[in-house]
């Protein structure tokens, strides 16, 4: 089917349908969803060759990784949400891996002189990134997969981290406890920080204050995990419930918990950030695991539509998406152990 067999069928013109299925804001949501149903009904998928010699685009979407630290199952996740969208756009993926934040910013410059990618995507962004700053300066388009403040609109999509901290600390303040431990993603990026603003907000509104000792920043690993975990478990008073940023972390912690010899969901709560892993299910945990519930995977498909839509002209300041987070109460978290 061509093009042009697409839009006769649709009583469209072929500007509108191209339009439609490269995501230009103009086309409306409606138009756009019946484009989209028709194309894939009657098996219509653009040549990609004749739309990069049309258009002038490289065809690629660029992602930089920094270290073996994000090469984990949260990126893994991710790269299948924002790799299976690309892929039924017939765009490449072409990620680089580098050793430091300079070799970064390096691999930035590179991608602006070869220009071998139309967009990159930008994940773990800073309080104030400069990288965002650099890509703004390489022109070249970008999402974040979270937010920043350089002081100009930015392309984002996040998570409402900050209430889903705050809901979820509230929750363990409900059941009784008093010590709760937050086991925080590193320090100085913008959803760790947004978290611990959660989690204090909680704690500040019923008149308690955050005992750093309780708090702990670092990257999502089991074995992390279980040293802090460890370590905060021997203070006494010991926590009686744990906020874990991640589900690798709550591996960590769980074993910390065990160790100690104490049961989960009675003698110590917790409530894991549940990133939705298809190997790691909560409710096949023993105890199930409370979460905080967010699709990382759906995150990534719906980052890779917003490149497109960027791609088509849709202006940055129009792309803010917030996503509110789901608390799902399960087996681990109980009432805070009396005496």
């Amino acid at each position: 089917m061509r093009l042009k067999d697409l839009a006769e069928h649709l009583g469209l013109s072929q500007t509108t349908v191209s339009r439609a299925l490269n995501g230009y804001p103009e086309v409306n949501e409606a138009t756009r969803r019946r484009v989209a149903e028709a194309a894939n009904l009657l098996g219509y998928r653009p040549n990609a060759s004749a739309l990069r010699l049309a258009t002038g685009r490289a065809g690629a979407v660029g992602l930089v990784l920094r270290g073996a630290d994000e090469l984990g199952p949260h990126m893994s996740e991710f790269l299948s949400g924002v790799g299976s969208y690309m892929a039924s756009q017939e765009i490449d993926m072409l990620v680089s891996t580098v050793a430091s934040h300079q070799e970064e910013l390096a691999a930035y410059r590179r991608l602006a002189a070869s220009q071998k990618v139309d967009a990159v995507i930008l994940h773990s962004p800073t309080i104030s990134d400069e990288r965002a700053e650099l890509l703004m300066d390489l022109k070249i388009p970008f999402v974040l997969h979270g937010r920043t403040n350089i002081g100009h609109p930015v392309a984002w999509l996040d998570i409402d981290n900050t209430s889903a901290l705050e809901r979820a600390t509230s929750h363990l303040l409900d059941l009784g406890h008093r010590r709760i431990a937050l086991l925080n993603g590193v320090k100085g990026r913008t959803f760790a920080q947004h978290r611990e603003i959660g989690y204090r907000t909680a704690l500040t509104a019923r008149g308690l204050t955050v005992d750093p000792a309780l708090v702990g920043n670092s990257v999502f690993t089991d074995e992390i995990a279980f040293r802090m975990a460890q370590a905060m478990l021997e203070q006494r008073p010991r926590p009686t419930a744990f906020l874990a940023g991640s589900m690798m972390t709550a591996l960590g912690v769980f074993r910390a918990i065990r160790q100690a010899g104490l049961e989960l969901g009675s003698d110590v709560s917790m409530i894991a950030h549940d990133d939705v892993f298809p190997y790691l299910n909560a409710d096949n945990m023993y105890p199930t695991m409370s979460t905080t519930r967010s699709s990382i995977r759906q995150a990534g498909t719906r980052i890779a539509e917003l490149i497109m839509q960027i791609l088509a002209g849709k202006p940055l300041a129009d792309v803010h998406e917030l996503w509110p987070v789901e608390l799902v109460l399960r087996e681990s978290s109980g009432p805070a152990p009396k005496g």
